[in-house]
C-alpha cells in the first residue's frame, strides 16, 4: 500500500504505544491447545503448489482467503508488542483466514533487519522466526515481501542511499533496478532471508511450507523508464535468482497491476493515463520465467478520488474481471489480489460502503473460481488486533470494532469450502 503523502509509517521511529498489547483469555487458551498438538505432518502441511491457474496443497485445492498485516516482524522484535502478533493470527484464524502477507524487510532505521548491505540484525531475524512459527501454530500461510518501492521501512530509497554512501554515482532511486552493486545488495539480502534457519522450528525458510510465496518488491515502479524495459530486466533477473535458491516456493512480483506498453488495447482499463507510464506492465511483467502468481492491488478510493460510490464498484468489477481473464487466458496462472480496501480516514466513505466494496471483490473472485476459470485469492488491506489500533492508516479492519466485517469474512470463508 502506498499511503497518501509519505507512506504508512515512518521506519525511523518507534510507534507510540499507549498500552502493552495483551491477548484475550480465549486467544491464550487457543494457543495453549495448539501447543499441545503435534505439528502438522507433511501430508497435512505440505507446500502450496501451482497447477496452471490453480493452487493445490496436499492434493486439494487451496484458495487464498487472506489479509495484510505488514508490521508483524517489527512488533515481534519487542517483547512489549510481541503479543499483538499472536493476537493478529488468532483473530484471523477465528474468521477463517488462511494467508497473511507481511514484510520480511526493514532496511536501516529503527528495529532494522538489514542494518547495512550484507549485514542483518540477529535479534530482528529471531523476531521474523517468531512470526513464521506463530503463523504455523494458527495454520496460516505467509507471503513474505522482500523489499519496498516506497521509503517506509527503508526500501528502494535506502538501498540507493547505501550506494551513494559507498561512493556510487547514482542519480535516482530508480537506479535500484539497474546498478550492479545495488542489485548485489538486494541479492545478498534475499539469500540471507531465504536460507535462514528458523531458531524456533529449526527449518530453513526455503524449506518451510508455512511460506506460501515470496514477493520481490511491494508495488514497484520505475518512472525513469516508462517503456518498462528497466523494470522488466530486473524482474527477470531477480525471479531467476530467487528460484535458483528456492525452486519450491511460489513467487510473485508485488505490482499493482497497471497495464503498460505491451498491451495498448488494455490501457483504458487503468484508472488514469498516468498509470500506464510508471514502468510497470501487467502482462509483460508476469511472463517473466519463475513468476507464479499474477499480483493485483485495488485502491479505487486513491485512484478515483472524486468518483461516486457506484462508480467505484463498477471500476472494481471491470478492473478485476480484466485481470482475471488475462491471468487465466494469457498467463495461465492464479490471480492474487494482494491488497484491496477502502480508507475510512477522511470520512468520505463509511463502513457500509467499505463492506460493499469487500463483498464486490469477493463475489467476483468467487464466481470465477467456482466456474473453474481461475484460482488464487484475495488479501484485504489490512487486519489489526485492537491492541495495534494506533497504527491504523484508515484501512484497518479491527474485529473488536467491526463485528459485521468479521461476519462478512467468515461468510466468504464458508463459501470457499469444498
Amino acid at each position: 500500500m502506498e499511503a497518501p503523502g509519505s507512506g504508512m509509517c515512518s521506519p525511523l521511529a518507534a510507534p507510540a504505544l499507549q498500552v502493552t498489547p495483551r491477548v484475550s483469555l480465549l486467544h491464550c487458551l487457543l494457543l495453549a491447545s495448539m501447543s499441545l498438538t503435534p505439528p502438522p505432518g507433511a501430508d497435512e502441511w505440505a507446500v502450496v503448489e501451482r497447477r496452471g491457474p490453480h493452487l493445490r496443497a496436499s492434493g486439494r485445492p487451496f484458495i487464498v482467503h487472506g489479509f495484510n498485516t505488514y508490521w508483524l516482524m517489527y512488533f515481534a522484535a519487542d517483547p512489549a508488542t510481541r503479543p499483538a502478533v499472536t493476537a493478529a493470527f488468532a483473530d484471523a484464524a477465528g474468521a477463517g483466514l488462511n494467508v497473511c502477507r507481511t514484510w520480511a524487510f526493514n532496511d536501516g532505521g529503527y528495529r532494522a533487519l538489514q542494518l547495512k548491505p550484507f549485514s542483518c540484525d540477529e535479534e530482528v531475524f529471531q523476531a521474523l522466526d517468531f512470526v513464521i512459527s506463530e503463523a504455523r501454530k494458527y495454520k496460516i500461510r505467509l507471503i513474505l515481501s522482500l523489499c519496498n518501492n516506497w521509503k517506509d521501512y527503508g526500501g528502494k530509497p535506502q538501498y540507493v542511499r547505501w550506494g551513494k554512501e559507498a561512493g556510487l554515482d547514482l542519480t535516482s532511486d530508480d537506479d535500484f533496478f539497474s546498478d550492479p552493486t545495488i542489485k548485489s545488495y538486494y541479492k545478498a539480502f534475499v539469500k540471507a532471508v531465504s536460507t535462514r534457519i528458523n531458531t524456533i522450528t529449526n527449518v530453513a525458510y526455503k524449506d518451510d511450507p508455512t511460506i506460501l510465496a515470496w514477493e520481490l518488491i511491494n508495488e514497484p515502479r520505475c518512472h525513469s523508464d516508462p517503456s518498462g524495459d528497466t523494470l522488466q530486466a530486473w524482474i527477470e533477473e531477480m525471479a531467476s535468482y530467487v528460484k535458483s535458491i528456492d525452486p519450491v516456493h511460489l513467487l510473485e512480483i508485488g505490482v499493482k497491476g497497471f497495464y503498460g506498453p505491451s498491451t495498448p488495447e488494455h490501457l483504458h482499463v487503468n484508472p488514469d493515463a498516468y498509470s500506464g507510464t510508471v514502468g510497470t506492465d501487467f502482462i509483460r511483467n508476469h511472463r517473466a520465467l519463475g513468476i507464479d502468481l499474477a499480483s493485483v492491488h485495488i485502491y479505487s478510493d486513491n485512484w478515483l478520488p472524486h468518483t461516486v460510490e457506484e462508480n467505484h464498484l463498477q471500476f472494481v468489477k471491470t478492473w478485476m474481471q480484466q485481470h482475471i481473464d488475462d491471468a487465466a487466458n494469457l498467463l495461465g496462472m492464479p490471480i492474487l489480489i494482494g491488497e484491496f480496501g477502502v480508507s475510512l480516514k477522511d470520512g468520505k466513505f463509511g463502513h457500509k460502503f467499505c463492506e460493499a466494496f469487500m463483498e464486490t471483490v469477493y463475489s467476483i473472485f468467487l464466481s470465477s473460481w467456482k466456474s473453474g476459470v481461475i484460482g488464487g485469492g484475495c488479501l484485504v488491506w489490512q487486519l489489526f488486533p485492537q491492541s495495534a489500533e494506533h497504527m491504523d492508516d484508515g484501512y484497518a479492519v479491527i474485529f473488536g470494532k467491526s463485528p459485521s466485517t468479521l461476519k462478512l469474512l467468515a461468510k466468504h470463508s464458508r463459501s470457499l469450502e469444498y
